[in-house]
């Protein structure tokens, strides 16, 4: 698969995500779409009473042809839904793991 497709399923998956209404309404859902460089997010900021909320629920890059989760706040896991869009483990980076423990992982080491 191109990294063309990776490019479209995953900015799909930011956008579904961020269109989502779970949030409470004083809390800003931005979805980060870098296609130039390769970079998603989805964002959250915002305040709840006193406290400052602000942070990244989800970030992925894709990077020498794979997409690297590097950050996967979700329930469900981001893995499980691209795998499901079609793109192999192969192609898939658990970024969130150190190197030596992506060896016992199914998927791509880098």
């Amino acid at each position: 698969m191109a990294v063309e497709k990776y490019r479209e399923i995953v900015k799909n998956l930011i956008l579904e995500k961020a269109h989502r209404k779970f949030t409470p309404p004083e809390i800003e859902v931005q979805a980060v779409i870098d296609t130039k460089n390769d970079h998603y997010l989805l964002l959250h900021t915002g305040w709840r009473g006193n406290h400052r909320t602000h942070g990244c629920s989800i970030h992925i890059d894709i990077k020498d042809g794979k997409v690297w989760i590097q950050h996967d706040g979700t329930e469900v896991g981001i893995a499980a839904i691209l795998l499901e869009k079609g793109i192999p483990k192969a192609d898939i980076v658990l970024g969130f793991h150190s190197p030596e423990m992506r060896e016992f992982t199914e998927f791509a080491i880098s």
